[in-house]
């Protein structure tokens, strides 16, 4: 149930962005820059993983539902994203991106924690400054995507739930900007 008065009831996103159009152009850029840009040295998958795994861990219902269908999409396991979220050491994942995420929990739950240490193993590991850069990014980016949408009461959609084949690969192959032209939320 939204919480401005505003708003439909069971508004969504896009009900919101409406209302609220400031600022959601170079937002919706910057999703794209950040998740869909080829130059990151993580994959897409992981990417969206990561949008998965903060919004988890921040309980934003909307955000963990989308980009775990987006993860997903791009061939993530279902049950690995909730792994991760409940204990990244124990999750079914290459040893390779447990200090990344070990990393990204501190920052999101206890940003003022993050030592040389979690960037030293994240090093360690075999990562470049540029890859754990694009994950504080995505980090940051869903720290801020939950708090919005959290604080408006935006629930997530049913198609979140149980998307079909179509859903999935309809997920991997267009950007947030063709998203949101094709919603009319921007030009």
């Amino acid at each position: 149930m939204t919480h401005y008065p505003s708003l439909p009831e069971d508004a969504r996103l896009e009900e919101l962005f409406r209302r609220f159009p400031r600022g959601v152009a170079p937002l919706i850029a910057l999703h794209d820059q950040i998740l869909r840009d080829d130059s990151s040295p993580l994959s897409l998958a992981e990417r969206e993983l990561i949008a998965a795994f903060v919004s988890g861990l921040n309980a934003c219902d909307f955000c963990f539902g989308a980009h775990k269908l987006m993860a997903q999409a791009f061939g993530i396991d279902e049950g690995l994203i909730d792994q991760l979220v409940t204990d990244e050491q124990s999750a079914e994942i290459e040893p390779k991106l447990k200090p990344l995420f070990a990393y990204l929990r501190v920052l999101t739950l206890n940003p003022a924690k993050i030592t040389a240490k979690h960037t030293q193993a994240v090093f360690d590991a075999g990562w470049s400054e540029e890859a754990m850069n694009d994950a504080a990014l995505i980090c940051a980016l869903f720290n801020f995507m939950n708090r919005v949408l959290d604080g408006a009461g935006i629930e997530p959609k049913p198609i979140f739930a149980k998307p079909s084949p179509e859903d999935l690969a309809a997920r991997r192959d267009g950007t947030y900007t063709e998203w949101a032209k094709s919603a009319k939320l921007i030009d």
